[in-house]
C-alpha cells in the first residue's frame, strides 16, 4: 500500500460516477498530484472541492503508479472570499487551470505552490492584478521560459524599456524598439527596473504579454491549448478596461461641459 500527507490547493475537479470526483490538487511536497474522491457532490465536500481550497491532504493507492484515493480536510476556501468579485474570482481560476494543464504530474513545484498562496492572499488587495502578472511570469519561469525584462535587448538604454520581443522574450527600449514597435509586445510600467504605474490598462498589457507567451512557449504543442478559464479571465479584463476607459471619457467630457 502506497501513501502519503501532504497539504494543497485543489486546482481542478471533473465529476467521476454518481457521487465521485477525480481531483488534481497542487501539493507542497509532492506536485500536481490526481486522486478519487468519494461522496463528492455531498454538502460536506461541496465547499472543500472547489479551485483554490487549501486542503490537509492524505494518499493511499494499492501501487505508486495508480490513481489511489484521497482524504481531504479543508483548511481555507479563497474562492468563497471573492464571489462578489468576478475578476479576482477568475484569476483565481486562470492560476489553478494553468497549474493542472502545465505542471507535469508527481513533480515538486515548492516555488509556484507558495507563490500560488501569496497571489490568492494578495487577491484582496490594491496590486492584486500585478501579482498575477508577476505570478504567470514565474510560472514561465519555472516551465523553463524565463522572460528577461531587465535589460535592453537592442543595446538601448535598460532606464527606457518600453517592449518585449516575442521571439526572445528579452526586453526592448523606446529607441531600439520603435522601427519595429507593431511587432514588439508592449511592456507594462510596473515591470520595468524603475518600476512605473499599476492601473488597469498596464495590467492589460501584462495579460497580453503572458498569454502570448504561454500560448506559444508552454501550449504550442498541448492539445487543449491555453485552458479556457485563461482566455476567459482575459476576455473579462478586457471589457472591464472597456468599461472603464468609456466611463472615464464620458467623465472627463462632463467636466469640460461645465
Amino acid at each position: 500500500m502506497e501513501y502519503w500527507q501532504d497539504q494543497g490547493i485543489v486546482i481542478n475537479v471533473r465529476a467521476h460516477g454518481e457521487n465521485g470526483a477525480i481531483v488534481s490538487i497542487l501539493t507542497q511536497e509532492h506536485g500536481r498530484a490526481a486522486g478519487y474522491v468519494r461522496g463528492a457532490r455531498s454538502s460536506k465536500m461541496r465547499g472543500t472541492l472547489e479551485q483554490g481550497s487549501v486542503v490537509d491532504v492524505e494518499w493511499k493507492s494499492r501501487t505508486a503508479d495508480g490513481l489511489g484515493a484521497f482524504n481531504l480536510e479543508l483548511q481555507k476556501s479563497y474562492a468563497a472570499l471573492h464571489l462578489d468579485h468576478a475578476l479576482k474570482l477568475a484569476a483565481l481560476q486562470a492560476a489553478c487551470s494553468l497549474c493542472h494543464e502545465a505542471l507535469p504530474e508527481h513533480e515538486a513545484h515548492s516555488g509556484i505552490y507558495f507563490g500560488m498562496l501569496a497571489l490568492f492572499d494578495q487577491l484582496d488587495t490594491d496590486v492584486w492584478g500585478a501579482a498575477y502578472i508577476l505570478w504567470e511570469i514565474a510560472l514561465l519561469k519555472e516551465l523553463g521560459f524565463s522572460l528577461d525584462l531587465t535589460r535592453c535587448a537592442g543595446g538601448g538604454s535598460d532606464q527606457a524599456l518600453a517592449y518585449v520581443s516575442p521571439k526572445t522574450g528579452k526586453a526592448v527600449s523606446y529607441q531600439a524598439g520603435e522601427p519595429y514597435k507593431d511587432k514588439l509586445l508592449k511592456l507594462p510600467e510596473f515591470l520595468r527596473p524603475q518600476g512605473g504605474e499599476i492601473d488597469y490598462e498596464e495590467i492589460h498589457k501584462g495579460l497580453e504579454m503572458c498569454g502570448y507567451f504561454l500560448e506559444r512557449w508552454v501550449f504550442a504543442h498541448h492539445s487543449r491549448g491555453i485552458p479556457p478559464s485563461r482566455l476567459l479571465f482575459g476576455e473579462r479584463f478586457a471589457k472591464t478596461l472597456k468599461i472603464d476607459k468609456n466611463a472615464l471619457v464620458k467623465e472627463e467630457g462632463h467636466y469640460a461641459a461645465g
